[in-house]
């Protein structure tokens, strides 16, 4: 599951490792979940070894998965630097430039792993029977669940429904086409709907998991949803058209989008060229709404050195 906001997603989680400058979290209930799953799973095995492994494996599979999100945001020069392992899956913490292309590369990397690891799962089973492996053996029903796992979730995170993969590729797919506020609704209705069609499932199925797993993409629909409200109305907002954002393109809107880290007034940085019209603080770089870089102010007007502003009187030698 790609592009999530950081912050309040790496509460009550511990990190574990850090690989290439990502670091990885795992959730305190993951190991509520995993001994709840070990539970149910150890009767299909002959030995405690096997579920266990198991269930670790379905998270090296998840973990492969953010990774392929993580890696490809960064090659589209957006920001990956962190994933946490949650009960029901993974989630890379990423944010890609603000562009279509770049987001649906950064979305389908994760099944792509997916559909590397399909024929070296199912080879790794055939190649285990060649051996000798009988059906009945730990050791290849180990084999036969890891490249089950591995397919059923490719195939589960392509259904297009936000926030799942295949929603979120939607998204990007549609934004090429009607832009990134619009798209981002008509993901998120799709996904709504999807999300309450197996709400419906879970209770004539009488499944918990798939219950929980709606509700929570039910919730994340209607986040997007508001989202999508936010960006249409940010999108017919003015903007200062002589400046442009170094990173996206994007024209900055006007008004007063950004806060002075000193005395903590709102203001319009390009009416006063990055300087605070309360307290006089400069500041050496502004920062895009749209896509989370940091530049020069003068950077936004393509200038090779930085456009001048009123000293302040103790700056005055």
């Amino acid at each position: 599951m790609p592009p999530q906001p950081q912050g309040p997603a790496l509460t009550g989680t511990l990190r574990i490792f850090q690989v290439a400058g990502i670091s990885v979290y795992v959730h305190w209930s993951w190991l509520v979940i995993a001994a709840i799953e070990f539970q149910f799973r150890r009767d299909a095995y002959g030995n405690y070894f096997w579920p266990i492994l198991e269930y670790v494996s379905l998270f090296g599979i998840v973990l492969l998965h953010e990774f392929g999100h993580a890696f490809a945001c960064r090659q589209v020069g957006g920001r990956a630097d962190s994933i946490v392992l949650w009960p029901l899956g993974g989630v890379a913490l990423v944010m890609p430039p603000p562009r279509p292309g770049a987001w649906l590369w950064s979305i389908v990397a994760g099944p792509l792993v997916n559909v590397v690891l399909v024929p070296i799962t199912i080879g790794l089973v055939f190649a285990g029977r060649a051996g000798g492996l009988e059906e009945t053996d730990d050791f290849d029903k180990f084999l036969v669940a890891l490249a089950a796992m591995n397919v059923g979730l490719l195939v589960f995170n392509m259904l297009p429904i936000y926030p799942l993969d295949g929603g979120q590729a939607l998204h990007a797919l549609l934004w090429f086409v009607i832009g990134r506020a619009k798209s981002l609704m008509v993901a998120c209705i799709v996904g709504l709907i999807g999300a309450v069609a197996f709400i419906g499932v879970a209770i004539f199925a009488l499944d918990i998991w798939i219950g929980i797993m709606a509700a929570m993409g039910a919730y994340r629909c209607w986040q997007g949803i508001q989202q999508a409200r936010l960006m249409s109305r940010i999108e017919e907002a003015p903007r200062h058209l002589d400046a442009t954002c170094p990173s996206c393109d994007a024209h900055p809107l006007q008004g007063p989008f950004w806060q002075c880290d000193l005395c903590r007034a709102r203001f319009d940085t390009f009416e006063t060229q990055a300087e605070c019209p309360n307290c006089l603080q400069y500041f050496t770089t502004t920062m895009c709404p749209e896509c989370g870089a940091s530049h020069p102010i003068w950077a936004w007007y393509d200038q090779k050195a930085p456009i001048p502003y009123r000293r302040r009187d103790d700056d005055e030698s």
